[in-house]
């Protein structure tokens, strides 16, 4: 099909092995897909054939979890687009804020054929200056060009690298637990991304107070998959060889200046998919069926109906 691109022998092997894809349905599940769109009153989504089979892939080829987390995807960018992007992207201020590199993607997944590594730097920006809040909304500006073209991230899956030497308690007053919640849901309801770890690097005292909140706000497989490591990183490189870390923390995988300029370069040519997403969205006013509970759904004391993500 032209209008997908190709996967590499090796990522055609895992989609198939592990996320349940089988090449000659592709054209059958993206046209049910498209259709269940084209019924939802309430929804404006992208159906060209990349946007649907990304999320088919980030679903394992569930139908009905493909169709939750597209209406979740566009339900929440409309509902709390300050949040996670959507309609009306300032790109230029966040674009100044994600040249701070708070978050970094590098280049070479973990052992060449997995994973996409990203390394978080949390005290790369001033909490004095701006909000944590404001730093998540710009981090879509790459996390969206990875979903739109990144292959490895889909069909592999992602492994943070969470760093927070430097990090002030103006930092940690930043990280409320409603907002925690905003972003675990967000997570593991919305994105077709699949997390398969998180790892604490630099954990400073007061850490474990943070780290205790949000745990509990996570499902129970991805609870299974935090490590932290403190100061102590050979725990770390048991899992990621340090080659994978980039230059500043002793590895081979690009110098961070460098990938900040060139992920600069990526976002500013693709800025009019900002522009196209006010084209997008929900009305909720024209949802057919159960209202979406957004009390419930980040409700701290209420549990949220979990998607499996795996």
């Amino acid at each position: 099909m032209p209008s997908i691109r190709p996967l590499s022998p090796e990522l055609q092997k895992n989609a198939i092995e592990k996320l349940n894809e089988v090449p000659s349905k592709l054209d059958d599940d993206i046209a049910a897909l498209r259709e269940w769109i084209r019924q939802q009153p309430h929804l404006k989504a992208r159906t060209d054939d990349q946007f649907l089979v990304n999320f088919l892939r980030g679903c394992k080829f569930s139908l009905e979890r493909t169709k939750a987390k597209i209406d979740r995807f566009y339900t929440l960018r409309t509902k709390y687009p300050d949040y996670y992007g959507g309609p009306n992207m300032d790109v230029d201020k966040s674009l100044e804020i994600f040249k701070l590199g708070t978050i970094v993607l590098l280049p070479r997944p973990l052992n060449d054929n997995g994973p996409r590594l990203a390394l978080l730097r949390m005290a790369a920006y001033d909490p004095d200056k701006y909000t944590f809040q404001e730093v998540n909304r710009a981090s879509a500006l790459m996390q969206q060009i990875m979903l739109d073209e990144d292959d490895v991230a889909i069909v592999n899956g992602m492994i943070s690298i969470l760093d927070l030497s430097n990090v002030t308690t103006g930092h940690f007053l930043q990280m409320t637990p409603s907002f925690a919640k905003k972003m675990t849901v967000f997570q593991e309801e919305a994105l077709p991304l699949r997390p398969q770890g998180i790892h604490f690097i630099n954990t400073p005292n007061g850490f474990e107070t943070i780290f205790n909140m949000i745990k509990p706000m996570m499902s129970k497989k991805q609870q299974g998959r935090l490590y932290v490591h403190g100061s102590k990183w050979e725990g770390l490189f048991k899992q990621i060889p340090k080659k994978y870390l980039p230059v500043e923390y002793g590895g081979e995988n690009g110098s961070i200046p460098e990938l900040l300029k060139e992920w600069e370069k990526r976002i500013e040519a693709h800025r009019s998919y900002w522009e196209e997403e006010n084209n997008y969205g929900t009305d909720e006013s024209l949802r057919v069926g159960q209202p979406v509970d957004f009390e419930s759904l980040f409700g701290l004391q209420g549990s949220f109906r979990q998607l499996n993500v795996d």
